[in-house]
């Protein structure tokens, strides 16, 4: 099973850059054209894998209280 890293600071930077001044005609450009906040993505990978995956959780607990409630008013 491969580990999950953390981005190096390398990494990061050229990802960044690459996310916030995407190349004219690439996929990335597309995106951001289409309406897709590139900064969310910016922002996730400014955390390590296990924090992404903690705010996943906690996302996931939230949802599935919402459908709780909304099951107990059906």
């Amino acid at each position: 099973m491969r580990t999950l890293r953390p981005l190096t600071p390398a990494e990061l930077a050229r990802a960044e850059d690459r996310l916030l001044h995407p190349l004219p005609g690439s996929r990335i450009e597309a995106a951001r054209n289409f309406g897709v906040d590139l900064t969310l993505l910016v922002e996730q990978l400014r955390l390590t894998p296990a924090e992404r995956a903690k705010k996943l959780e906690s996302a996931t607990m939230a949802l599935e209280k919402v459908r709780g409630i909304g099951r107990k008013r059906a």
